[in-house]
């Protein structure tokens, strides 16, 4: 009676590490996560400071063309970042 060798045994890859693409990625998801319940956190706030519990205004177009802008110089800034490494 003649014996066979065993079945070889699975390998399983080892977990790869995370690429910079991936940890950018990452990294940009959670901190806009994190900056953006911040700021809904201080503009709730600041609206039932100002209105006693009431109805908020809404927001002037102004106001919103300021706060556009200014979102659109911090993108810029951290692109210009990357540009240097």
């Amino acid at each position: 009676m003649e014996s066979r060798p065993d079945a070889p045994a699975a390998v399983t890859p080892a977990p790869r590490a995370l690429d910079w693409k991936t940890q950018s990625y990452l990294l940009g998801i959670i901190g806009g996560l994190l900056l953006g319940v911040l700021a809904a956190y201080l503009y709730v706030r600041a609206t039932e400071e100002n209105t006693k519990g009431g109805s908020p205004k809404g927001i002037k177009t102004g106001d919103a063309m300021k706060l556009t802008l200014s979102i659109l110089t911090l993108v810029r800034q951290i692109a210009e970042i990357g540009g240097k490494s």
